[in-house]
Order: structure tokens, then C-alpha cells, then sequence
């Protein structure tokens, strides 16, 4: 499943895995919300509920798209957060990990708080 992220004029290519959050997100789309960043993690809430799922990690990798179910978040990982450590990239808590950004996440730091970000199917 492939959508878009966009935040004005930017805008990322990404996939969704068919995991059972993936899917409920997916199905909601298109989404929206304004920008909450913390460090290289940009957030915000959507109208989604899922359950933490047994693959859940606080450990994700850069370009990690990842569902927060504690503050029920689309979460974008694009680097290290204020918990990392050395070159890790820890997220809040568990997340639920459903997708991937495809290709360059250089522009991802140009989101700032409160900008509205934009997700659609592609």
C-alpha cells in the first residue's frame, strides 16, 4: 500500500505494511494534523485506535513510520529523539511500526511545530 506525506510544499513517498495498524490506517486516510516535532521525529494525532501490537518496539530505524497508541500518533522517525542514546533513534514508548518512507528524508527537518501535515493514499 503506498500514500503520500506532505507538508506544504514537501512531500514524501512512502509504504504501508499490511499489519493490523497499517490496515486501519490505511483505511482512514486521508488524514490530517499540525506538526508536533520531538528531535528528528516530526508527530500528530490522528482519529485512529489501535492496540499495542506484540511486534511493538521503542527502538525504530530512520524513515520508520510507527503508531503510538499511548497518544494515539502517526509518528515520522527521521533521526535521534531526545531518549536516544549514541546513534539510536528511541521513540516515546512502543510503537506500532507500519510503514516506510521511500527515499530521501533530508527535507523531513524543514517540518516545523504546528505546520499541517497531510497523508493520502498515493
Amino acid at each position: 500500500m503506498k500514500i503520500i506525506i506532505k507538508s506544504g510544499p514537501l512531500s514524501w513517498q512512502a509504504t504501508i505494511a499490511p499489519t493490523p495498524t497499517g490496515k486501519l490506517i490505511y483505511q482512514a486516510l486521508p488524514l490530517q494534523g499540525a506538526a508536533s516535532c520531538w528531535g528528528q521525529e516530526i508527530y500528530f494525532t490522528i482519529p485512529v485506535v489501535a492496540d499495542l501490537e506484540a511486534e511493538a518496539v521503542d527502538l525504530v530505524a530512520k524513515g520508520d513510520l510507527g503508531y503510538w497508541p499511548t497518544g494515539k500518533a502517526f509518528c515520522i522517525f527521521f533521526g535521534s529523539t531526545p531518549l536516544s542514546r549514541g546513534s539510536e533513534i528511541r521513540a516515546a514508548g512502543a510503537v506500532n511500526v507500519f510503514g516506510r518512507i521511500i527515499g530521501d528524508l533530508g527535507d523531513l527537518n524543514k517540518v516545523k511545530e504546528g505546520d499541517p501535515v497531510v497523508v493520502e493514499q498515493s
